[in-house]
């Protein structure tokens, strides 16, 4: 049983944990991630870790309640596995003017590889959206990693009215990045990867299908990618937007929605 030294709501159904995992904080990079199981009987999911103290010998992840198994996560007192850390590190180097987008909980994976950008020399834009301004997160450190902030809401309770491709857009007009990475819904991710290819912009995107195992032996997290078989676990989890196939990638992701429908029926 992994400690849970504590937990904090950040937004509704959101929450961010500080749990005591001493080898895989000493050993934790932007963009790795972990897999955990709450309890007996709970399912596998994975989570990214976004910070880590190796001093104290912790780690901090943050999920949002969807279903059964993050239903059990957010009662719990410990989590029963961890396993990490997993995944290839994000690839940081000095590319110029970079830009992070997330939206919605897909903030929570961008914060680490913020900051390993700016730490590397790179003029950064965060651009985070949300449905509205109480559902934003982490605006607070990552204004204080970014040398701009700029923020879209649905319904325009903060920052500007709209999607975070509006904001993106007058960047790659000005030609003002180099690099762009997305994390959050197949949808915004799949927005923005269409929207940088005409300028011919790096663009990365932090692809969560679904997984259990974490080592590429269960296939469930296969992904298309340059139309090539890719194992988000192992191969990923980040990979070139413009290459992913995204509605192969949905179609996954919405396979086994009824079923977890029952399960979360039947836990209420």
């Amino acid at each position: 049983m992994f400690e849970l030294i504590s937990k904090n709501l950040l937004a509704p159904a959101v929450w961010r944990y500080t749990v005591k995992a001493p080898e895989i904080a000493a050993k934790r990079r932007a963009g790795n991630f972990v897999i955990v199981r709450p309890k007996e009987g709970s399912e596998r999911i994975p989570l990214t870790i976004v910070s880590s103290d190796p001093q104290a010998g912790t780690i901090d992840i943050i999920f949002q309640v969807v279903g059964a198994t993050t239903m059990d996560l957010s009662e719990t007192d410990g989590i029963l596995d961890i396993v990490g850390p997993l995944g290839h590190p994000t690839h940081i180097e000095k590319f110029g003017r970079a830009a992070v987008v997330g939206g919605g909980v897909g903030i929570a994976p961008l914060l680490p590889i913020a900051e390993a950008l700016k730490q590397a020399g790179n003029n950064l834009t965060a651009i985070l959206g949300a449905r509205s301004s109480e559902f934003l997160i982490l605006e607070e450190e990552m204004a204080a990693i970014s040398d701009g902030l700029l923020i879209a809401t649905d319904d325009g309770s903060q920052g500007q009215k709209g999607l975070v491709t509006d904001v993106l857009q007058p960047l790659l007009e000005q030609g003002a990045l180099d690099f762009v990475l997305a994390v959050g819904p197949v949808v915004m991710m799949k927005a923005v990867s269409e929207l940088t290819r005409p300028y011919r912009v790096k663009t990365m995107v932090s692809l969560n299908p679904l997984m259990i195992d974490g080592t590429g032996m269960c296939g469930v997290c296969r992904c298309r990618v340059d139309g090539q078989t890719r194992f988000a676990c192992v191969d990923g989890p980040e990979f070139d937007g413009h290459q992913v196939d995204f509605g192969s990638l949905s179609r996954r992701l919405s396979m086994y929605k009824a079923e977890e429908n029952k399960r979360r029926e039947a836990r209420n």
